[in-house]
């Protein structure tokens, strides 16, 4: 099954253009110790979901490029070009010289409202260009302004548009230290409006991926691109096909290889039950994957990850954990294993953000560049009060 990208604001396409790089460099690269016919499969289904094979020298990806600054888009699309592997169609973009700077009311309530029918279409084409589409994938960040306040008015869309397909929300959790004054209002509003209408939201949080660049690959000068980089390697390795133990293509109920259906239920939980060997700060989970590819993956024991004290007691921790081994190496890496967790991880940076908004909406501080777009201040209590509801949803798992 196919996925369609939106890639929102500039980090959004940066990232995107690094995803679709990663994906292509691990086509064409080793296929580690898997059959060459089993590797001709992987190539296939990896090219079904990401790229169109059009009348063209190279695979074409299926994607939609959107931002307020065409400067970003028209690199995104020359970069993507000169890789010689694969490439944008430049008919799937859509940009013009009216930048929203850092403010979400403007990309939510002005932007996309007056270029909703032009970005619409262009995702429409993209759908329609799918033998069997699955879901959405979209990338942006939380602290700017197309791609969080813009970003958030089109994932409602693609929702009222395609209610059954998938959709995948993939967001960057901006630097605790700031880089725009209001990214805390940014961020609430996004996470909010993204909760009612997407089926999942990824998070990537910016100071984690700069210590990887820093302490583990041991880069002095840091850039965005670097750290782009990293993000894009590890959502390849999760998106990537895998095999089941038959050999065959593992395909789970979504497009884009992740379960994502364990959810809290809707009632009051049952009573928790007390671990006693706990270690203080621990993050209960609700869902677990595990992805090992490449040499000796079979031989992995995971059986710590099916202890009961790692899930809330309602689960069954069968049901909660996923394992899928491949010995179809990933991007040149003789080995390499990707967890995706849903857990408490981002109880403590999630009350961060809410409490820094908080503190400034309190004060009345900035709410005019958002009432002057049209977003009220109960809008902000509305968001306030959907995300107090998920930390308290996710603190007594």
């Amino acid at each position: 099954m196919s996925i369609v990208t939106v890639q929102l604001g500039q980090c959004g396409n940066q990232i995107g253009r690094e995803v679709f790089n990663a994906i292509c460099s691990d086509v064409h690269g080793t296929h580690g110790l898997c059959s060459k016919k089993e590797n001709e499969s992987y190539r296939d289904a990896c090219k079904e979901r990401f790229f169109c094979e059009e009348e063209t020298e190279v695979p074409v990806a299926r994607a939609v490029l959107v931002d307020m600054e065409p400067k970003v888009i028209s690199q995104t699309l020359s970069m993507a070009a000169r890789s010689g592997y694969w490439k944008y169609d430049d008919r799937s973009r859509f940009c013009q010289k009216q930048g929203s700077g850092n403010n979400w009311a403007n990309g939510y309530s002005v932007h996309g409202p007056r270029h909703k029918e032009v970005i619409m279409n262009l995702v429409q084409k993209e759908a329609e260009k799918c033998d069997r589409l699955g879901g959405f994938f979209t990338i942006m960040s939380m602290a700017g302004g197309t791609g969080s306040g813009l970003g958030a008015f089109v994932t409602q869309c693609l929702r009222d548009a395609f209610p059954t397909s998938f959709i995948l929300n993939h967001v960057i959790w901006p630097y605790g230290t700031g880089e725009v004054i209001v990214q805390n209002y940014n961020s609430v509003l996004t996470l909010s409006h993204l909760y009612q209408s997407s089926d999942a939201i990824l998070v990537h949080e910016n100071d984690v991926i700069h210590k990887i660049c820093s302490q583990l690959m041991n880069i002095k000068q840091i850039s965005f691109r670097d750290v782009n980089q990293v993000i894009a390697h590890q959502l390849g390795s999760v998106f990537q096909p895998t095999y089941t133990a038959e050999g065959g293509l593992h395909y789970s109920r979504n497009p884009l290889g992740i379960d994502w259906q364990v959810q809290p239920p809707s009632r009051l939980l049952p009573p928790l039950q007390p671990f006693p060997n706990r270690p203080l700060h621990f993050n209960t989970s609700i869902a677990n994957l595990v992805i090992l590819r490449g040499k000796d993956t079979h031989g992995v024991d995971l059986g710590s990850f099916q202890d009961p004290s790692l899930y809330t007691s309602w689960l069954n921790p069968r049901d909660a954990f996923n394992a899928w081994k491949t010995p179809r190496a990933f991007n040149k890496y003789e080995k390499s294993a990707s967890l995706v967790s849903n857990s408490q991880f981002l109880l403590k940076p999630l009350d961060n953000v809410v409490g820094k908004a908080w503190n400034m909406f309190a004060s009345k501080a900035y709410i005019h560049q958002y009432t002057k777009f049209g977003i009220e201040e109960e809008d902000f209590l509305d968001s306030f009060t959907a995300l107090e509801q998920v930390i308290s949803s996710y603190t007594i798992l």
